[in-house]
């Protein structure tokens, strides 16, 4: 399986997860009457599975757009002439230099 599906389906899960104790959270504190909505209707279950569904959408693209934007945290390659050593440079570049 290719590395970026099996990051998907991770994100998917860590999504699922928050929203599951997200919602769970929401209820247990009664946000907004959210516990007596949800608990009192007869079709209170349907609102509490879109309430994961969607929040586990939310989370999960959250988790997946981070873990792809870390993806990139490579430092530069070192190189250059090397002529002003005495000079600034970026916290890269001084890595470099102690090479």
């Amino acid at each position: 399986m290719p590395r970026l599906v099996r990051l998907y389906i991770f994100s998917a899960l860590a999504g699922l997860g928050l929203s599951v104790v997200f919602v769970a959270l929401l209820l247990l504190l009664d946000v907004g009457g959210l516990r007596h909505l949800v608990l009192g209707s007869r079709d209170g279950w349907l609102a509490g599975i879109t309430l994961i569904i969607l929040n586990m959408i939310v989370f999960a693209a959250v988790q997946f757009g981070i873990a792809v934007m870390r993806l990139a945290d490579s430092p530069p390659p070192c190189g250059g002439t090397g002529i002003f050593l005495n000079r600034l440079r970026p916290s890269s570049q001084q890595a470099c230099a102690r090479r």
